[in-house]
């Protein structure tokens, strides 16, 4: 069964920093480029981060860069997300998705909610 489960997300301050963790189960998770992404209430889902299978490869929204670094662990089969800087309007459910390199599935966890409010 193809999970895909995130967590590390809250209630924080502006200037603060969350970590998100994405952990991945079912499937192959080093076939599987990574991204986060992120809708706030009203807007259209946004792409906030890339990795590549292994890590060699990573970009940024705009919005994001400098503040916010994408990972991953093949052996925990997890992408992170460390948030720094953190706005307000970074305040959104942030959702992990795998899309397979040569491999089937596009897959999706539940999100996580990330509120930045004094």
């Amino acid at each position: 069964q193809v999970q895909l489960v995130e967590s590390g997300g809250g209630l924080v301050q502006p200037g603060g920093s969350l970590r998100l963790s994405c952990a991945a189960s079912g499937f192959t998770f080093s076939r599987y480029a990574m991204r986060w992404y992120r809708q706030a209430p009203g807007t259209e889902r946004e792409l906030v981060a890339y990795i590549n299978r292994f890590g060699g490869d990573r970009n940024y929204a705009d919005s994001v860069k400098g503040r916010f670094t994408i990972s991953r662990d093949n052996v925990k089969n997890t992408v992170y997300l460390q948030m720094n800087s953190l706005k307000p309007e970074d305040t959104a459910v942030y959702y992990c998705n795998g899309v397979g390199v040569q491999a089937p599935g596009d897959y999706w966890g539940q999100g996580t909610q990330v509120t930045v409010s004094s």
